[in-house]
């Protein structure tokens, strides 16, 4: 019975958690920021925004290193109208990219930014975000469907609770 509770719990809330939809509407922002991971098309998807005039400036996490041609791609994006900076983060985690950001933020006096990762990564950034960032925070998750089995779910709810459970002990 136990077991079962423990499961029904563990599912339950990683599904609340970390795979119910978590993005908020989109608004005019000082800067949008893509956080690193997988190459899933969130690089593309924040130079599009910044495209459609949500941001004229594009900060993207380094993730990859310097052989990724999306990478040197998208660093490369940048026009007279588009600021694309590009940074590895330090510490190498989206702490590192929160302070990062914030840092960036009381240098250009930025008051909003939008922030790019995946849904399910969505609420601990948001957390982590608003621990750094002293303003406002528009949180987008990638538009791409995950088809993936329990098991995968397991593995990536797992992961999340225990990140969550470190940025609560670290903070910014």
């Amino acid at each position: 019975m136990t077991v079962c509770v423990l499961t029904v719990a563990f599912f339950g809330g990683g599904y609340f958690l970390f795979t119910r939809p978590h993005g908020d509407a989109l608004a005019k922002a000082d800067a949008i920021v893509v956080l690193g991971g997988d190459p899933d098309g969130r690089i593309d998807y924040g130079l599009d925004l910044a495209r459609q005039g949500y941001a004229d400036t594009v900060v993207i996490s380094d993730a990859w290193g310097d052989n990724d041609r999306e990478i040197n791609r998208a660093c490369a994006a940048g026009t007279a109208t588009l600021s694309v900076i590009c940074f590895v983060p330090d510490p190498f985690s989206t702490r590192g990219e929160a302070m990062f950001t914030a840092d960036l933020a009381r240098e250009h006096g930025w008051k909003h930014v939008i922030v790019v990762s995946w849904n399910f990564h969505l609420v601990r950034a948001r957390f982590i975000f608003g621990q750094c960032f002293d303003g406002e925070l528009t949180m987008r998750p990638v538009p791409r469907h995950y088809d993936y089995h329990l098991g995968d779910w397991a593995g990536v709810y797992s992961y999340q609770y225990r990140a969550l459970v470190k940025a609560v002990l670290l903070g910014c």
